[in-house]
């Protein structure tokens, strides 16, 4: 028994190539849609054809080339990995086939010289599709040899999409192998057979890896103190903003908010915090030396909120870096403040982390990444959030103020790392 093929725009057309190259004497087992009709591209059609050897003609050509050497049915696909995956898939649902005509082979004038088959025959049928999947199988794996991470076993097809996504989104590739390495050990073996739960399983384990802070408003009769630090053009003062607008305004309760400035290196950073306080009537307090930031913070004790803007600096600049650790360390009043180290995530994972080691001596306690639609990768947030397992705190997407803020949370993470950043979502 063999197996044959045949392709149209429309099923009636396929059809008619199988009756031209083999005549009358098939069975068809399935016909299907392998690409949809979209703008500037035609829909196809594919009809699967079962046929003695001894009634394949003589003018039809037996010898094909061998199936690792044959080219994927969709010319257009950007990864041959990809077909053979469909391909794989395609052959898996053949194997299941009743022995029903479809629905355009029961109109077709031709329908009764396709002759049903014996059961036997049918099994026939099926034994070859096994074999020819087993040897897709071997094609897959020939290709994740080359792709997949230093493990035991290569990367089932099922992942391919997964992986991709992963690798390409600018995760560090070590935690990559980890989680893949993970995800190959403990997923149950059924939810391996289907790219849908696979995925599905691996945006659960993410989201579950992924540290978040949840925002917590103060405690009657406490405040909140909380100083942004991070290097040059990152979006700290903009990110003031939107945090004083928020407790301002945006929550529930409108909470006292007040400023102080430690940045007057530059002048246009004071000057366009004093401008947001002045817009939003919020006290607002400078500070050149560290005596003087314990005097600035217990002049806004009547605050909810007392939010620290600190000059920008590069990681390498140590001096600035010192300077805003002498303001921690002369803090002599009651309050605590929680450091959130402000990072852009257009930047790569160890540029990421570097900015993150040098900025570690002042006790960080959350991660505020900003930038958001300035870029397409997000395993980078990802991977320093895995590798520093300091939770992240806020989001800003854009540079509305107070729009483009958001609450951290490990659903919108997975959702940009695996589909990109969509403003519709935030």
């Amino acid at each position: 028994m063999k197996i044959l093929t045949f392709t149209g725009r429309t099923p009636s057309e396929a059809l008619k190539k199988a009756k031209l190259e083999i005549g009358d004497e098939g069975m068809l087992i399935e016909t299907r849609e392998i690409q949809k009709k979209s703008l500037g591209r035609e829909a196809l059609y594919e009809i699967v054809i079962g046929i003695d050897d001894d009634m394949v003609r003589n003018t039809y050509d037996k010898t094909k080339k061998p199936l690792n050497k044959q080219k994927p049915l969709l010319k257009e696909s950007e990864d041959v990995l990809y077909d053979i995956s469909n391909a794989a898939k395609q052959i898996s649902k053949i194997s299941t086939v009743a022995d029903t005509f479809d629905e355009y082979a029961a109109t077709s004038k031709s329908q009764s010289s396709f002759d049903l088959r014996e059961p036997k025959e049918l099994k026939e049928i099926k034994s070859e599709i096994t074999k020819l999947g087993d040897k897709v199988k071997l094609i897959q794996n020939m290709f994740w040899d080359e792709k997949a991470p230093d493990l035991q076993n290569a990367i089932p097809s099922e992942f391919a999409e997964i992986y991709r996504l992963a690798s390409q989104s600018g995760m560090d590739s070590e935690h990559l192998d980890a989680i893949m390495r993970m995800t190959l050990q403990h997923m149950p073996t059924k939810m391996k057979e289907n790219s849908t739960t696979v995925k599905r399983y691996f945006q659960t384990l993410l989201r579950k890896m992924i540290p978040i802070r949840l925002e917590t408003p103060p405690v009657t009769g406490s405040k909140k103190v909380i100083m942004l630090v991070g290097p040059t053009g990152v979006g700290k003062t903009t990110s003031i903003a939107k945090l004083a607008a928020r407790y301002s305004y945006l929550m529930k309760k409108k909470y006292k908010v007040g400023l102080v400035v430690l940045d007057t290196y530059r002048i246009g950073a004071v000057e366009q915090l004093m401008q947001y306080a002045r817009m939003m009537k919020l006290g607002i307090e400078t500070v050149v030396d560290p005596p003087e930031f314990s005097t600035a913070l217990n002049s806004l004790h009547y605050c909810d909120y007392i939010l620290i803007d600190t000059m920008g600096s590069s990681p390498y600049d140590k001096g600035k870096i010192e300077k805003i650790y002498e303001c921690l360390e002369a803090n002599n009043t009651i309050y605590n403040i929680d450091v959130v180290l402000v990072m852009p995530s257009s930047i790569k994972y160890d540029d990421l982390k570097i900015t993150y080691e040098n900025f570690s001596s002042l006790n960080v306690d959350t991660i505020m990444f900003t930038k958001l639609d300035e870029t397409r990768g997000f395993g980078n947030i990802f991977s320093l959030a895995y590798e520093t397992k300091k939770p992240i705190s806020y989001f800003s997407v854009g540079q509305e103020v107070p729009e483009d803020l958001v609450c951290a949370s490990s659903d919108f993470l997975v959702e940009c790392l695996l589909n990109g950043f969509n403003r519709s979502k935030v």
